[in-house]
C-alpha cells in the first residue's frame, strides 16, 4: 500500500513540475513576444529625460539587454536556487510582494469559493426537490441570466448600488483610506471584502446549482429511487439515504474545477474594486513588462490550482468507498 502511495505521489510531482516548467516557458515566451516596452514601462513618464546611454544601463541591469533565451535559463537558474527575482514595479524581492498581497486575495477567493459551494448545492437541491414548481423556476431563471454575465460589469452594477446609491459599502481599496496599517481592525478588512466577495460568488453559484439540480433529478427518477419510494421512503429521509452521496462528488469536482475560474476572475474584481491582492499584481506586472513577477505569480496561481485539484481527489476517496477500493486493486 505503501509503494502504490509512493508511485502515485512520484507521478503527481513529475506532473507538476512539468506542468509548471510549460506554463513558465510560454508565459516568458509571451512577454517577450508583446509590444510593451520594460523600459518604458520601468521609467514612466521621464523616458523623455532618458538618453541611450541610461537606458542600456538600465536594460544590463534588469538583464534585458540578454538574448530571451539566456534571460530565460538566467531566471530558471536562479529559480533553482529560491530566487525568484526582484520585480520591476514594487522593487522589492518576488516573493515578498506575493507574501504582501497573499492574504487579502485568499480571504476573498476562499470567502467567494465557501458561498458559492454552499448556496449552489442548497439551491441545486431546492431546485431538483420542487421541480416545475415557482421555487424552481425561480433558481433556473437566476442561473441562466447570471451564467451569462461578466464579473467585472457585475462588479459595477453592485458598486453603484450599495456604494453610490445606498452608501453602504466603501468605494474599492482593501483598508480604509489614510488610515494607517497598525489601526487598521478586521471589521475595516471584512467590510471592504464584502462587494468583492459577492461580485465572485453570485456568478459562482449558477454553475454548481444547475449541475446539482440535473444530477439529482436524474437520482430521483432512477430505479433504486423508486424502489425506495415505494417502500415509503420521501421527502429528506429520501434525499438524505439516496440523494447526497450521488450528487456529492459531482458538486466536489465541480467546485474544485471552479478554483482557475475564480483566479481568473479574481483579477477583474481586484481591478473594479481596487482592491490591492495577487490579481492586480498580475494585471500591472503584465500591462508593464515586469517579468520576473509575471512569473512568479504564474507560478504560484498554477500550484493554487494544482493543490486544489489535488484536495478533490483525495475528498473523492474519502466520500466514495469505491474509488479507494479500485484504486487498491
Amino acid at each position: 500500500m505503501n509503494g502504490r502511495w509512493l508511485v502515485r505521489l512520484g507521478w503527481k510531482l513529475l506532473r507538476l513540475l512539468s506542468l509548471l516548467a510549460a506554463v513558465c516557458f510560454f508565459s516568458f515566451w509571451l512577454v517577450h513576444l508583446s509590444p510593451i516596452d520594460p523600459v518604458q514601462a520601468y521609467i514612466g513618464a521621464d523616458m523623455m529625460l532618458v538618453g541611450p546611454e541610461q537606458r542600456q544601463q538600465i536594460e544590463a541591469y534588469w538583464g534585458l539587454d540578454r538574448p530571451p533565451l539566456e534571460q530565460f535559463g538566467r531566471w530558471l537558474a536562479s529559480l533553482l536556487h529560491g530566487d525568484f527575482g526582484t520585480s520591476m514595479i514594487y522593487r522589492q524581492p518576488v516573493l515578498d510582494v506575493i507574501a504582501e498581497r497573499f492574504w487579502s486575495s485568499f480571504l476573498l477567493l476562499a470567502a467567494a469559493w465557501v458561498l458559492s459551494g454552499i448556496i449552489g448545492f442548497a439551491a441545486g437541491i431546492l431546485a431538483a426537490m420542487t421541480r416545475d414548481r415557482w421555487p424552481d423556476r425561480l433558481i433556473s431563471w437566476y442561473c441562466y441570466t447570471l451564467a451569462a454575465t461578466p464579473t467585472y460589469w457585475l462588479g459595477l452594477v453592485l458598486l453603484l448600488i450599495f456604494s453610490v446609491w445606498l452608501e453602504w459599502f466603501p468605494i474599492g481599496l482593501g483598508v480604509p483610506a489614510g488610515v494607517p496599517a497598525e489601526y487598521v481592525t478586521w471589521q475595516d478588512r471584512l467590510h471592504h471584502m464584502v462587494l468583492p466577495a459577492m461580485a465572485l460568488s453570485i456568478t459562482g453559484i449558477a454553475p454548481i446549482a444547475l449541475h446539482t439540480r440535473q444530477k439529482l433529478l436524474d437520482v430521483l427518477n432512477s430505479e433504486f429511487v423508486l424502489f425506495a419510494k415505494a417502500r415509503g421512503f420521501k421527502g429528506w429521509r429520501l434525499l438524505r439515504r439516496h440523494g447526497l452521496r450521488n450528487i456529492a462528488l459531482p458538486a466536489i469536482s465541480l467546485q474544485f474545477a471552479a478554483f482557475s475560474e475564480l483566479f481568473g476572475g479574481t483579477v477583474l474584481v481586484e481591478q473594479v474594486f481596487s482592491y490591492p491582492g495577487l490579481g492586480q499584481a498580475l494585471v500591472e506586472a503584465g500591462l508593464r513588462g515586469d517579468v520576473p513577477l509575471l512569473l512568479g505569480l504564474v507560478l504560484f496561481s498554477t500550484l493554487f490550482v494544482y493543490v486544489g485539484n489535488g484536495l478533490a481527489d483525495g475528498l473523492y476517496r474519502w466520500i466514495d468507498p469505491r474509488i479507494r477500493k479500485g484504486s487498491a486493486a
